[in-house]
Protein backbone atom coordinates (compact mmCIF):
# COMPACT_ATOMS: atom_id res chain seq x y z
CA UNK A 1 0.00 0.00 0.00
CA UNK A 2 1.24 3.48 -0.88
CA UNK A 3 0.57 6.34 1.49
CA UNK A 4 0.95 9.98 0.52
CA UNK A 5 0.72 13.11 2.64
CA UNK A 6 -0.49 16.16 0.75
CA UNK A 7 -2.29 19.49 0.76
CA UNK A 8 -5.54 19.96 -1.15
CA UNK A 9 -7.64 23.13 -0.94
CA UNK A 10 -5.64 24.26 2.06
CA UNK A 11 -6.20 21.02 4.01
CA UNK A 12 -3.43 18.67 5.17
CA UNK A 13 -4.55 15.19 4.20
CA UNK A 14 -3.44 11.58 4.05
CA UNK A 15 -4.33 9.23 1.25
CA UNK A 16 -3.59 5.97 -0.49
CA UNK A 17 -2.16 6.29 -3.97
CA UNK A 18 -3.23 3.96 -6.78
CA UNK A 19 -1.45 5.07 -9.94
CA UNK A 20 -2.28 8.74 -10.40
CA UNK A 21 -5.35 8.54 -8.18
CA UNK A 22 -5.29 9.25 -4.46
CA UNK A 23 -8.06 7.84 -2.29
CA UNK A 24 -8.47 10.25 0.58
CA UNK A 25 -8.29 8.91 4.13
CA UNK A 26 -8.73 12.28 5.82
CA UNK A 27 -6.77 14.59 8.06
CA UNK A 28 -4.83 11.76 9.71
CA UNK A 29 -1.03 11.80 9.67
CA UNK A 30 1.41 8.95 9.32
CA UNK A 31 3.12 10.16 12.50
CA UNK A 32 -0.14 9.66 14.42
CA UNK A 33 -0.89 6.28 12.88
CA UNK A 34 2.58 4.95 13.58
CA UNK A 35 2.58 6.24 17.16
CA UNK A 36 -0.71 4.42 17.74
CA UNK A 37 0.73 1.18 16.37
CA UNK A 38 -1.63 0.99 13.41
CA UNK A 39 -0.90 -1.69 10.80
CA UNK A 40 -0.37 0.39 7.67
CA UNK A 41 -0.63 -2.66 5.42
CA UNK A 42 -4.36 -2.87 6.16
CA UNK A 43 -5.37 0.55 7.50
CA UNK A 44 -5.52 2.29 4.15
CA UNK A 45 -7.71 -0.40 2.64
CA UNK A 46 -10.17 -0.17 5.53
CA UNK A 47 -10.21 3.61 6.02
CA UNK A 48 -9.76 5.21 2.60
CA UNK A 49 -13.04 6.80 1.60
CA UNK A 50 -14.79 7.24 -1.70
CA UNK A 51 -13.26 10.65 -2.43
CA UNK A 52 -10.57 10.39 -5.11
CA UNK A 53 -8.26 13.21 -6.18
CA UNK A 54 -5.63 13.33 -8.88
CA UNK A 55 -1.98 13.43 -7.87
CA UNK A 56 -1.65 16.24 -10.42
CA UNK A 57 -3.99 18.44 -8.36
CA UNK A 58 -2.31 18.23 -4.94
CA UNK A 59 0.81 19.61 -3.30
CA UNK A 60 2.81 16.79 -1.81
CA UNK A 61 4.25 16.86 1.69
CA UNK A 62 7.02 14.63 3.00
CA UNK A 63 5.39 11.35 4.11
CA UNK A 64 6.21 12.41 7.68
CA UNK A 65 6.79 16.12 8.22
CA UNK A 66 8.18 15.94 11.77
CA UNK A 67 9.66 12.47 12.30
CA UNK A 68 10.93 11.80 15.84
CA UNK A 69 14.38 11.22 14.39
CA UNK A 70 15.99 11.34 10.96
CA UNK A 71 19.04 9.11 11.21
CA UNK A 72 21.37 9.17 8.21
CA UNK A 73 24.09 6.71 7.30
CA UNK A 74 27.25 7.70 5.46
CA UNK A 75 29.76 5.57 3.57
CA UNK A 76 27.36 2.63 3.29
CA UNK A 77 28.23 1.68 -0.30
CA UNK A 78 31.84 0.59 -0.78
CA UNK A 79 32.10 2.18 -4.22
CA UNK A 80 31.05 5.52 -2.74
CA UNK A 81 33.63 5.17 0.03
CA UNK A 82 36.32 4.50 -2.58
CA UNK A 83 35.49 7.74 -4.42
CA UNK A 84 35.81 9.68 -1.15
CA UNK A 85 38.83 10.50 1.01
CA UNK A 86 37.79 7.93 3.61
CA UNK A 87 38.62 4.30 4.36
CA UNK A 88 35.67 1.92 4.62
CA UNK A 89 34.62 1.92 8.30
CA UNK A 90 33.70 -1.28 10.10
CA UNK A 91 30.95 0.53 12.01
CA UNK A 92 28.20 2.67 10.45
CA UNK A 93 28.91 6.37 9.98
CA UNK A 94 25.91 8.01 11.66
CA UNK A 95 24.65 11.58 11.51
CA UNK A 96 21.28 13.25 11.91
CA UNK A 97 19.03 15.53 9.90
CA UNK A 98 16.53 17.99 11.33
CA UNK A 99 12.96 18.18 10.11
CA UNK A 100 13.35 21.82 9.03
CA UNK A 101 15.65 20.63 6.24
CA UNK A 102 12.92 18.47 4.67
CA UNK A 103 11.12 19.15 1.41
CA UNK A 104 8.60 17.08 -0.52
CA UNK A 105 8.32 15.64 -4.00
CA UNK A 106 8.04 18.46 -6.58
CA UNK A 107 9.01 21.13 -4.06
CA UNK A 108 12.12 23.18 -4.90
CA UNK A 109 15.44 22.07 -3.46
CA UNK A 110 17.22 25.19 -2.30
CA UNK A 111 20.79 26.00 -3.30
CA UNK A 112 21.80 28.30 -0.44
CA UNK A 113 23.20 31.76 -0.80
CA UNK A 114 26.08 30.75 1.49
CA UNK A 115 27.58 28.22 -0.97
CA UNK A 116 27.19 26.90 -4.51
CA UNK A 117 28.39 23.40 -3.54
CA UNK A 118 24.99 21.65 -3.47
CA UNK A 119 25.38 17.98 -4.38
CA UNK A 120 22.95 15.09 -4.91
CA UNK A 121 22.73 11.82 -2.95
CA UNK A 122 19.97 9.40 -3.93
CA UNK A 123 19.00 7.04 -1.12
CA UNK A 124 16.32 4.71 0.19
CA UNK A 125 14.72 5.53 3.54
CA UNK A 126 13.25 3.04 6.01
CA UNK A 127 10.40 4.29 8.21
CA UNK A 128 9.90 2.49 11.50
CA UNK A 129 6.55 1.30 12.78
CA UNK A 130 7.97 -0.11 16.01
CA UNK A 131 10.91 0.92 18.13
CA UNK A 132 12.87 -0.16 21.17
CA UNK A 133 16.36 -0.84 22.45
CA UNK A 134 18.64 -3.80 21.82
CA UNK A 135 16.68 -5.02 18.81
CA UNK A 136 18.22 -8.16 17.38
CA UNK A 137 19.08 -8.32 13.71
CA UNK A 138 16.61 -11.19 13.36
CA UNK A 139 13.78 -9.02 14.73
CA UNK A 140 14.83 -5.74 13.13
CA UNK A 141 12.82 -5.90 9.92
CA UNK A 142 9.61 -6.45 11.87
CA UNK A 143 10.10 -2.86 13.07
CA UNK A 144 9.92 -1.41 9.53
CA UNK A 145 6.55 0.00 8.50
CA UNK A 146 7.64 0.94 4.99
CA UNK A 147 10.11 2.55 2.65
CA UNK A 148 10.43 5.83 0.82
CA UNK A 149 12.96 7.81 -1.21
CA UNK A 150 15.40 10.46 -0.07
CA UNK A 151 17.72 12.91 -1.79
CA UNK A 152 20.27 13.86 0.85
CA UNK A 153 21.16 17.20 -0.72
CA UNK A 154 24.58 18.07 0.68
CA UNK A 155 26.30 21.45 0.81
CA UNK A 156 29.81 20.04 0.51
CA UNK A 157 31.73 23.19 1.44
CA UNK A 158 29.97 23.23 4.79
CA UNK A 159 29.95 19.46 5.21
CA UNK A 160 33.74 19.46 5.24
CA UNK A 161 34.31 22.58 7.36
CA UNK A 162 34.71 20.24 10.33
CA UNK A 163 35.01 16.49 11.01
CA UNK A 164 31.27 16.46 11.79
CA UNK A 165 29.06 16.61 8.68
CA UNK A 166 25.95 17.99 10.38
CA UNK A 167 25.88 21.57 9.09
CA UNK A 168 26.38 20.67 5.44
CA UNK A 169 23.62 18.07 5.70
CA UNK A 170 21.02 20.35 7.27
CA UNK A 171 20.60 23.48 5.19
CA UNK A 172 16.94 24.42 4.91
CA UNK A 173 15.23 22.91 1.90
CA UNK A 174 17.89 20.34 0.98
CA UNK A 175 16.48 17.03 2.24
CA UNK A 176 13.95 15.73 -0.29
CA UNK A 177 11.72 12.95 1.09
CA UNK A 178 8.86 11.08 -0.59
CA UNK A 179 6.57 11.01 -2.39
CA UNK A 180 5.15 7.65 -1.24
CA UNK A 181 5.60 5.52 1.82
CA UNK A 182 5.34 1.98 0.44
CA UNK A 183 4.46 -0.56 3.11
CA UNK A 184 7.08 -3.18 3.80
CA UNK A 185 4.85 -6.07 2.72
CA UNK A 186 4.94 -4.81 -0.88
CA UNK A 187 8.74 -5.00 -1.19
CA UNK A 188 11.42 -7.64 -0.69
CA UNK A 189 12.44 -8.12 2.94
CA UNK A 190 14.78 -5.32 3.94
CA UNK A 191 14.27 -3.70 0.51
CA UNK A 192 16.93 -6.07 -0.79
CA UNK A 193 17.84 -6.28 -4.45
CA UNK A 194 16.17 -3.04 -5.55
CA UNK A 195 17.75 -0.89 -8.26
CA UNK A 196 18.43 2.73 -7.29
CA UNK A 197 19.11 5.52 -9.78
CA UNK A 198 19.74 9.23 -9.44
CA UNK A 199 19.30 11.37 -12.54
CA UNK A 200 20.36 14.96 -13.06
CA UNK A 201 18.61 16.63 -16.00
CA UNK A 202 17.75 13.17 -17.31
CA UNK A 203 21.29 11.78 -17.16
CA UNK A 204 21.95 8.84 -14.84
CA UNK A 205 24.56 9.95 -12.32
CA UNK A 206 24.18 7.20 -9.70
CA UNK A 207 23.11 3.58 -10.13
CA UNK A 208 23.37 0.64 -7.75
CA UNK A 209 21.51 -2.23 -6.14
CA UNK A 210 20.47 -2.01 -2.51
CA UNK A 211 22.26 -5.34 -2.17
CA UNK A 212 25.48 -3.30 -2.35
CA UNK A 213 24.95 -1.74 1.08
CA UNK A 214 27.80 -2.48 3.48
CA UNK A 215 25.38 -2.50 6.43
CA UNK A 216 21.92 -3.70 5.43
CA UNK A 217 18.77 -2.27 6.96
CA UNK A 218 18.35 -5.00 9.57
CA UNK A 219 21.94 -4.49 10.67
CA UNK A 220 21.50 -0.72 10.87
CA UNK A 221 18.40 -0.97 13.05
CA UNK A 222 20.08 -3.43 15.40
CA UNK A 223 23.26 -1.36 15.73
CA UNK A 224 21.40 1.92 16.24
CA UNK A 225 19.25 0.36 18.96
CA UNK A 226 22.34 -0.55 20.97
CA UNK A 227 22.68 3.16 21.80
CA UNK A 228 19.44 4.93 20.90
CA UNK A 229 15.82 4.25 21.76
CA UNK A 230 14.20 3.90 18.35
CA UNK A 231 10.61 5.10 18.01
CA UNK A 232 7.69 4.62 15.63
CA UNK A 233 8.06 7.17 12.85
CA UNK A 234 11.85 7.31 12.96
CA UNK A 235 13.37 7.58 9.49
CA UNK A 236 16.64 5.83 8.66
CA UNK A 237 18.26 7.18 5.49
CA UNK A 238 20.48 4.33 4.42
CA UNK A 239 23.31 5.84 2.37
CA UNK A 240 24.17 6.72 -1.21
CA UNK A 241 26.15 4.87 -3.89
CA UNK A 242 29.01 6.25 -5.96
CA UNK A 243 28.67 8.98 -8.57
CA UNK A 244 28.31 12.05 -6.38
CA UNK A 245 29.13 15.31 -8.13
CA UNK A 246 31.80 16.36 -5.63
CA UNK A 247 33.96 13.34 -6.52
CA UNK A 248 33.92 14.02 -10.27
CA UNK A 249 36.46 15.88 -12.37
CA UNK A 250 35.25 18.47 -13.11
CA UNK A 251 32.81 18.59 -10.23
CA UNK A 252 29.12 18.27 -11.11
CA UNK A 253 27.14 20.38 -8.67
CA UNK A 254 23.48 21.31 -8.83
CA UNK A 255 22.45 24.77 -9.97
CA UNK A 256 19.36 26.87 -10.55
CA UNK A 257 16.92 25.12 -12.90
CA UNK A 258 18.45 21.64 -12.66
CA UNK A 259 16.05 18.72 -12.19
CA UNK A 260 17.15 15.93 -9.87
CA UNK A 261 15.26 12.63 -9.68
CA UNK A 262 15.77 9.62 -7.43
CA UNK A 263 14.12 6.35 -8.48
CA UNK A 264 13.97 2.96 -6.81
CA UNK A 265 12.12 0.08 -8.40
CA UNK A 266 8.94 -0.76 -6.54
CA UNK A 267 8.94 2.56 -4.68
CA UNK A 268 8.75 5.24 -7.36
CA UNK A 269 10.43 8.51 -8.28
CA UNK A 270 11.22 11.59 -6.21
CA UNK A 271 11.62 14.75 -8.30
CA UNK A 272 12.86 18.21 -7.36
CA UNK A 273 13.90 21.33 -9.26
CA UNK A 274 16.89 23.25 -7.91
CA UNK A 275 16.19 26.88 -7.04
CA UNK A 276 18.65 29.46 -5.76
CA UNK A 277 17.80 30.69 -2.28
CA UNK A 278 17.43 34.32 -3.30
CA UNK A 279 15.00 33.24 -6.03
CA UNK A 280 12.95 30.91 -3.83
Amino acid sequence: MRYVSFVKDGKLLLGVREGNDIRVIGDESLESLLTRGVDLATYGRDHAGTEVVSADDVSFLPPLTRPPKIVCIGLNYADHTRESKYEQPDYPTIFFRVHTSLIAHEQPMIRPTASDSLDFEGEIAAVLGKGGRYISKDDALSCVAGYSLFNDGSVREYQFKSPQWTVGKNFDGTGAFGPDLVTADELPAGAKGLWLETRLNGEVVQAASTDDMVFDIACLISILSEAITLEPGDVIVTGTPSGIGWARTPRLLMKQGDVCEVSVEGIGTLRNVIVDEQAA
